[in-house]
């Protein structure tokens, strides 16, 4: 009987250790889980961060390029209208030169 018992505290005792570190394996298993999933948001995060920028940066280049393109044209149009009137001025100081030859 008293062998029984002292079985029954060892296999009790034996039980009781095999749950708690079954249990401490489950948590440390839980924690890296938690600082996987961490660093990859973090990750995630980064990522989209860059990407945001790269965006920004594309768009403020785009926004840059066009600004030019439009003072490019505005120059080209002003001196297309310049050209237009200095030939319209000498058309009609043609003309009127060759009245004053007649």
């Amino acid at each position: 009987e008293k062998g029984d018992n002292k079985q029954k505290e060892t296999n009790e005792s034996e039980i009781e250790q095999r749950t708690n570190l079954n249990r401490r394996k489950k948590e440390r298993k839980e924690k890296r889980e938690e600082r996987r999933e961490k660093k990859r948001r973090e990750k995630r995060e980064e990522r989209r961060e860059k990407r945001e920028e790269r965006r920004g940066k594309r768009k403020e280049r785009r926004e840059k390029r066009e600004e030019k393109r439009e003072k490019r044209d505005e120059g080209r149009e002003k001196r297309e209208e310049g050209r237009e009137k200095r030939d319209a001025e000498l058309r009609e100081g043609e003309g009127k030169v060759e009245k004053n030859l007649k």
